[in-house]
């Protein structure tokens, strides 16, 4: 090999030289991408096409979307029911009649009395005894009331009055709403009263009326102390 001289003009001056990788490193990249062609060449011929799936896979598939179908509808017939049982419960709460109270003697039904006019009907109980709402309202009288002592009156969505008399004391306020169910103050014995009781008026258009027949017609049964809540769960 010939010695070039120092003075000789250096023809790679100025260049990079790029180094030649070594053999076994050369060849792994040539087979690599060899070998990568190849399984590229051979997938795009291996992907099935629609015409080539198996026919039990796409039953499969398409057993697998009306059964996803069936579940979405199921759950949403199960919403809708669940609204509507919310919906009827809302309703069947609105149109709830109830006994004032429970543990009483029933005594002095409406009617004619020493010569008067009996307008409601007495339930013996002690006093101090809470007695409650029969049915949703407004409370439109909380307080002393004449001959009724202290007394409740509670106006229904139907126009329909309750008045609860003879009370030892009150727990509502005037323009309250209530509940069928709702406290509405203590049997007591204030006012026109030959003892501890809670008399019980219903009227309708300012005209009292027999509060046994009116209130037996909305499932609740004064003289046997039954209402029509205990009655279905009972039936049930």
């Amino acid at each position: 090999m010939r010695q070039r001289l120092s003075s000789e003009p250096d023809r790679y001056r100025g260049r990079r030289r790029v180094p030649t990788p070594p053999r076994s490193r050369y060849a792994a990249v040539v087979t690599t991408a060899f070998v990568g062609a190849g399984i590229v060449a051979l997938g795009a011929n291996a992907l099935p096409d629609a015409k080539s799936v198996s026919p039990s896979v796409l039953d499969e598939l398409k057993q697998a979307s009306i059964t996803s179908q069936d579940a979405a509808a199921r759950a949403d017939s199960a919403d809708r029911a669940t609204r509507d049982d919310r919906a009827g419960k809302t309703a069947a709460e609105q149109d709830t009649w109830l006994l004032p109270l429970h543990g009483y003697d029933f005594q002095s039904p409406y009617g004619m009395r020493w010569g008067k006019l009996h307008t409601g009907i007495d339930l013996v109980a002690p006093e101090g005894t809470p007695y409650r709402a029969i049915h949703d309202g407004q409370v439109t009288k909380a307080g002393w009331f004449g001959g009724y002592g202290y007394a409740v009156i509670v106006q229904h969505a139907d126009g329909s009055e309750a008045i609860y008399g003879h009370s030892s004391a009150v727990s509502v306020k005037e323009g309250q709403q209530v509940k069928a169910g709702d406290q509405l103050g203590l049997v007591g014995n204030t006012g026109h009263s030959y003892g501890s009781h809670l008399h019980l008026e219903i009227h309708v258009n300012g005209q009292p009326l027999d509060p046994v027949p009116w209130l037996k017609d909305r499932g609740v049964d004064i003289q046997l102390e039954v209402e029509a809540i205990y009655s279905e769960v009972a039936a049930s």
